[in-house]
């Protein structure tokens, strides 16, 4: 029985995301063995971006005095730390983030139209000045609250099962976040079924990043959209 693809009646109450573009490009042929040094050869930029990162802490905190008497988010502030998410995405994208490329990710906050991982977020004309006030704690709970499962089934493996389940729990994930690298060292390639869960998982993160930071007061769904590109319509598999 084959798998077809149908528009679902509620397709248009679960519109695509616009707020934030997220792309990436499986850039193969990769190496066997460069993901063992990866972490070695990305120091400079956990350096630079560890600086980055609390500067954007900085700027958030400015921007959020700004929407909260104007509505506005100013321009060299969003300029900054849309750079900042695009930097940690490529950095992310070349190494255990997703390990999808062997390209060495470029020093730049730009845009860097040429490189596999791509991430954009469009500048809002106008923000709530009302959400403003809890859009970076109260809001976002939900996703958070998922976050927080996750650590949780450790937990509880480990309390109910003993070591035995929380090693067969550690194993599961270990497998789907490094099993690319794993099927890599042994096969050459990268394991296509796994590249579209991994970039939909990375994908969620970034958009509740640019909204925890104020950045858009477009509400990010709590779902995974797989794959490299921006789902332009959403549809469900239907049998038959």
């Amino acid at each position: 029985m084959r798998t077809r693809w149908h528009l679902p009646a509620r397709a248009a109450n679960r519109r695509p995301y616009r707020s934030v573009t997220v792309e990436a490009e499986l850039d193969e042929p990769l190496s066997r063995w460069l993901w063992l040094v990866k972490p070695v050869l990305l120091i400079p930029h956990h350096m630079a971006l560890t600086a980055l990162w609390l500067l954007f802490v900085a700027a958030s905190a400015i921007a959020f005095i700004a929407i909260l008497f104007t509505g506005r988010y100013p321009r060299v502030l969003f300029a900054f730390t849309t750079g900042v998410l695009r930097w940690t995405w490529r950095v992310a994208y070349y190494s255990s983030g997703t390990l999808a490329t062997d390209r060495y990710p470029p020093f730049s906050l730009g845009a860097v139209p040429g490189y596999p991982a791509r991430v954009e977020i469009a500048y809002p004309e106008r923000l709530s000045r009302g959400l403003v006030l809890v859009k970076s704690w109260l809001l976002p709970l939900p996703h958070f609250l998922l976050l927080a499962l996750s650590s949780l089934v450790f937990l509880a493996a480990q309390w109910w099962g003993g070591l035995l389940w929380l090693l067969v729990v550690c194993a599961v994930v270990v497998s789907c976040f490094l099993g690319p690298a794993a099927i890599l060292l042994f096969t050459g390639h990268y394991p296509k079924h796994l590249f579209g869960p991994i970039v939909g998982f990375d994908r969620w993160i970034l958009r509740l990043l640019a909204y925890v930071a104020l950045m858009t007061d477009e509400y990010p769904p709590l779902r995974i959209d797989a794959g490299g590109t921006e789902p332009t319509v959403l549809r469900e598999p239907a049998t038959g």
